[in-house]
């Protein structure tokens, strides 16, 4: 017969274990309230309140991912490309922390998987700093691993390899001006570089130029509307074109960007032109 001692103990175990899951119940509520106030919050565009909200809900309930991705965008959102202020790159950093440790718990977030992506570009764009848009370019191609058929991520991938190729043209053009002779005359910016700049361009960006022209190609087979991914890769059109090494070259490719030039001002008139659904 078990001892009155042993039945004490018993019955403490099952108090303690019904306890805690109250404890745990009454917490998972909390967090889903704490969560809706944050989100309150943040489209009152009071963020330090959002933050806090979200901060708490997270902690109540680590399992709840969209706290957390509420908490990232949170930090996001107030980040300012370009200020050099130690607080504004610590909400950088805070995002980009925030979207990691989702994915601790979910390798397979797209949200923080794209959040990631859009934090190092935004901060890899003003000041410009080409590491951080290589790394920003990783993650999303880590979502064209994940989900190949959606278009977004190529077009970011274009668009950070066109940033890396027009940046290192400009450069080049800026660098040759400023070193020329007051008689000669400087490259203009729609001109065609200098044979040996030319060279050293397509050197060393030829192969970021045809990446990128691939990535949009790609977005637009995916979506055949997508306007932004057609002007980019007029851009990336252009770059090639101060790499080919002749005229007719050079003319065919400037003519392909121009004609999705048009095409781009026909699907936004089209888009402009088309009623709005009010459901």
């Amino acid at each position: 017969m078990r001892s009155r001692e042993g039945v004490w103990k018993v019955s403490l175990v099952v108090l303690m274990a019904v306890g805690l899951a109250g404890v745990a119940g009454c917490n998972k509520l909390r967090a889903r309230d704490l969560l809706n106030q944050g989100v309150q919050a943040y489209k009152l565009g009071q963020f330090d309140q959002a933050e806090e909200d979200f901060k708490q809900s997270a902690e109540l309930d680590p399992t709840l991912q969209t706290a957390r991705i509420y908490l990232a965008t949170a930090y996001a959102s107030q980040f300012v490309p370009g200020s050099p202020a130690p607080e504004n790159l610590q909400k950088g950093q805070q995002a980009i922390a925030q979207f990691k440790k989702v994915l601790e718990q979910d390798p397979k977030n797209l949200s923080a998987v794209d959040g990631i992506g859009s934090m190092l570009f935004n901060m890899g764009s003003v000041p410009y700093d080409p590491s951080k848009l290589d790394e920003a370019k990783q993650w999303h191609e880590k979502h064209i691993q994940l989900k190949p058929d959606d278009a977004q991520p190529y077009y970011w991938v274009g668009v950070i390899d066109w940033t890396l190729a027009f940046r290192a043209n400009q450069k080049m053009r800026q660098d040759y001006n400023s070193n020329l002779p007051k008689r000669k005359k400087a490259i203009q910016p729609n001109e065609p570089l200098p044979d040996k700049l030319r060279d050293q361009f397509a050197s060393q960006f030829q192969q970021t130029v045809d990446g990128g022209i691939q990535e949009l190609q790609k977005a637009i087979q995916l979506r055949p509307d997508y306007a932004d991914a057609m002007a980019y890769l007029n851009l990336l059109y252009r770059q090639k074109a101060d790499m080919v090494t002749t005229k007719d070259e050079r003319d065919a490719l400037l003519n392909q960007s121009d004609a999705l030039v048009d095409k781009v001002k026909e699907i936004k008139q089209k888009e402009a032109s088309t009623p709005k659904s009010t459901s």
